[in-house]
């Protein structure tokens, strides 16, 4: 199992955003240093609490700061942003990191971001589709383009001038385009399978339930079929909620403080997702009635805290749930206690990891 890092960060309303995107940066740069293998950022442009607004202008600003991390958006909301501006800033962004990028792409999912982008009312699955196919055909044919669709109509044909260099969009290192990665928020997701039928890999988010989780990956596989590829676990992510300290007591106590991150942040989710009418994610049976789903239930059956020990075999039960995957995705929080947020990722790093993967190792040595 590999470790990786995912941020859709929720601050405090009061809290200076200077020091919060500081401390988000120090968050990935740490990962770097511990060795994970791969970050994700989020982004919301109208909401206070998830403030990071641009996830490339995130990732940009890491750029020299980090040596190994493959750096992914997590995601871009591709209805909110013309395809040709997300075409251009993606393939500069991935030639900036020499290809340690990863393409992170979804309709998004804070309705107050797509009121304000004018696609509140719209059918923005289509609008997402239409986007990902317009800035895959920018990425692989030549101009003066002629790609009409829905919602976009991407042309330079008057103002082409090839011998100039004018009309030219970017094409991005990694070719034909950077891996690209789908947010996994529903349960059965039919999403997944038409990733997967593309040659894309899912994230299963944090704020899933296990049973949701492990409705992915059957989906996955049917469409790997599709496309006649492997469906291999090892191209599978989950983020969790995890927190680690020395010992059980200060873990929990920190875990399920009242007024800690880690309760804030399913606060947060909840009463957004109640709002939405999408309670249906922190249920733990589809027939369970909606007055049973309390932050309390959540925050108990979403987040996983203690001492490495416990961890580690937390851990490998939730993996019993929901089935093989590839990359454990750190779910970031605020940093409540800056130290004790450090210190949660180093023993997750240095402590739980090697537990669990030599626990897997004997697993699979005693299945021989």
């Amino acid at each position: 199992m590999k470790l990786g890092f995912f941020t859709m960060p929720i601050h405090p309303l009061d809290k200076d955003w200077r020091q919060s995107l500081q401390e988000d940066r120090e968050a990935f740069i740490l990962a770097d240093e511990l060795g994970f293998t791969e970050g994700y950022v989020g982004e919301h442009v109208t909401d206070r609490a998830e403030n990071i607004t641009s996830c490339a202008m995130f990732i940009a600003s890491l750029i020299d700061c980090t040596k190994r991390i493959r750096l992914g958006t997590g995601t871009v909301n591709m209805p909110n942003t013309h395809p040709a501006t997300v075409a251009a800033q993606i393939a500069m962004l991935d030639h900036m990191l020499d290809g340690r990028f990863i393409f992170g792409i979804s309709p998004g999912g804070l309705l107050s971001d797509a009121e304000v982008f004018g696609n509140l009312d719209a059918d923005r699955n289509a609008m997402f589709l239409e986007a990902i196919n317009q800035v895959l055909q920018i990425w692989t044919n030549d101009p003066p383009y002629n790609i009409k669709g829905r919602f976009w109509t991407i042309s330079v044909e008057r103002q082409f001038m090839p011998e100039l260099g004018q009309g030219f969009l970017p094409r991005p290192l990694q070719r034909p385009h950077p891996p690209i990665v789908v947010t996994a928020v529903a349960p059965f997701s039919r999403g997944v399978t038409e990733a997967a039928a593309r040659g894309w890999d899912p994230i299963s988010a944090n704020f899933l339930m296990p049973a949701w989780v492990r409705s992915h990956w059957p989906r996955y596989v049917e469409g790997c079929a599709r496309a006649g590829r492997p469906a291999d676990p090892a191209n599978w992510r989950v983020a969790k909620s995890i927190f680690v300290a020395d010992d059980d007591k200060t873990a929990k106590a920190y875990a399920t403080a009242p007024n800690g991150p880690y309760r804030y942040y399913y606060s947060q989710l909840l009463t957004k997702l109640k709002h939405n009418g999408r309670i249906e994610l922190f249920k733990t049976r589809r027939d369970q009635p909606d007055h049973e789903v309390t932050l309390d239930t959540v925050c108990d059956e979403l987040v996983i805290h203690g001492s490495p020990d416990k961890v580690a075999d937390d851990i490998l039960a939730y993996r019993e749930k929901v089935g093989d995957f590839g990359t454990l995705l750190y779910a970031g929080k605020d940093w409540a206690d800056r130290e004790l947020g450090r210190r949660s990722m180093v023993l997750l790093a240095e402590k739980v990891l090697p537990k669990v993967n030599a626990a897997l190792q004997g697993n699979r040595t005693a299945a021989q």
